[in-house]
């Protein structure tokens, strides 16, 4: 069971959102579905070499009130950062109580 008091975090969802230019080129843009309480937690921070920059992937767990449209290709910001949606995990018991996102952020 979750409580509410765990979910002390405002974080927003995105979906993917194909927009068409004028001249038919068609680009996938971020639409907002939501903004949601959430439990959100740090786990970890990997440091990599890539392309003779240092960079890290930030790794977190959230955790939010059950939804059934939520999947892997959203995403969703928290504090100005953005993060990939790596998978969506239902709760153990019911299923239908909360899911957990890990997550990852996105570098530029």
């Amino acid at each position: 069971m979750i409580r509410a008091g765990q979910l002390r975090h405002r974080v927003t969802l995105q979906r993917p959102a194909a927009v068409t230019s004028p001249y038919g080129q068609v680009t996938t843009t971020w639409a907002d579905v939501a903004e949601v309480w959430a439990d959100f937690n740090p786990l970890s921070v990997r440091e990599f070499i890539g392309q003779g920059t240092t960079q890290s992937q930030v790794s977190a767990r959230v955790v939010i009130r059950y939804r059934d449209d939520v999947n892997a290709a959203w995403r969703l910001v928290h504090r100005g950062k953005t993060y990939n949606i790596a998978g969506v995990l239902a709760d153990p018991d019911s299923g239908r109580e909360y899911i957990t996102l890990p997550v990852f952020e996105v570098t530029p």
